[in-house]
């Protein structure tokens, strides 16, 4: 077992809460090589982690929204790539709504001998080790374990004394060193907070008014608040900076966000990609949850967390995208108030740990 392939076709943050379970495999004697499979959405997350010795990316049409289209040149893409790498093992790794099937057939018929992953349905011969979720691991745990235990499946645990905390290759720069960070007047030996408003799910959003309410209030209370986003949220991130934020929206790419990330006191974000990434830097988070997923399993990993949010509201485990529920209780009851107050907890409590 010298190749092995480990595919996670998702998100950014799909890809990150992975890291530990690649870990275990890279450090794996046996592993001559190791190879990531990511979706196009998952790339830039892929390329901070330090374990692949190569990417492969490839739109799923069975996990990305919107979905390219299964044609049979698609899907030839992929089986060609494969084949091309010679892998001896495959390692795929989903959520528990996600099934691992389609891509092992697509594996199977590009020659990996062996395939391991997660699977409720009968997987046939298309796997040849299968853990059952719900009877082989529970389904409440956080994601970070449940990709380790299917690496552990796969016969790849981590080494002795390590805790299978997220991490990712040193950011050192990638923000502070830019001409972006000297016209924001951030220093990075100076206290500040990152706001992140967005997120690829409108449901899985603090209201954008709350959002500046809380930078407003921030601010009030002594805090610089860095406001970020991608390029697609400059009209989102410029409104909630307003006058008393610092307006980073398509300023960072994610490796300068990681850099940005990793010297802040406090993250406030809803569930969604940059929370992770804060959790992978070591950065404690004020998570504005939307229970349209279960906490348990996708809350930020390793780090201080306040959980915000009514966990009991009616969209609970619903994984809408767009909230289903009139005014958005879930996150529109939380108070900019009560952010503040979460991130003086939060960041008195790191201080004291330190």
């Amino acid at each position: 077992m010298t190749r092995v392939l480990a595919a996670r076709l998702d998100s950014a943050g799909d890809v990150l809460v992975t890291e530990p379970a690649l870990r275990a495999i890279a450090a794996d004697p046996r592993v001559e090589a190791l190879t990531l499979l990511c979706g196009p959405q998952g790339r830039a997350a892929a390329e901070l982690l330090p374990e692949p010795d190569a990417l492969l990316s490839w739109a799923s049409p069975w996990t990305l929204a919107p979905a390219p289209p299964a044609t049979s040149a698609h899907l030839a893409e992929l089986r060609d790539a494969v084949a091309a790498g010679g892998y001896d093992a495959a390692v795929v790794f989903t959520s528990f709504h996600q099934s691992p099937l389609p891509l092992a057939l697509v594996l199977r018929t590009a020659g990996i001998a062996h395939i391991t992953g997660a699977s409720t349905d009968y997987p046939g011969s298309l796997l040849d080790v299968r853990l059952r979720p719900g009877e082989d691991f529970p389904e409440d745990q956080p994601e970070v374990e449940r990709a380790l235990r299917i690496a552990a499946a796969a016969g790849f645990g981590l080494p002795a004394g390590d805790a299978g905390r997220m991490r990712i290759a040193d950011p050192s720069g990638a923000f502070f060193g830019t001409p972006a960070a000297a016209a924001a007047g951030l220093r990075p030996d100076e206290p500040y907070l990152v706001l992140h408003p967005g997120a690829a799910a409108p449901a899985r959003m603090w209201p954008p008014e709350r959002s500046r309410a809380a930078v407003e209030l921030l601010t009030r209370r002594g805090w610089t608040v860095a406001v970020t986003g991608g390029p697609a949220e400059r009209e989102l991130t410029a409104a909630v900076a307003g006058a008393h934020g610092i307006d980073l929206g398509g300023r960072c790419d994610l490796r300068g966000t990681a850099d940005l990330l990793a010297r802040a006191s406090a993250l406030v974000s809803g569930n969604t990609g940059p929370a992770h990434l804060a959790a992978a830097v070591g950065t404690p988070v004020v998570s504005l949850f939307s229970p349209v997923v279960p906490a348990i399993r996708w809350a930020p990993y390793g780090v201080p967390v306040e959980l915000l949010g009514d966990q009991t509201a009616p969209c609970r485990g619903t994984r809408a995208r767009e909230c289903p529920v009139p005014g958005h209780p879930c996150l529109a009851s939380v108070a900019p108030e009560a952010v503040a107050e979460a991130v003086r907890r939060i960041v008195d409590r790191t201080r004291s740990c330190a």
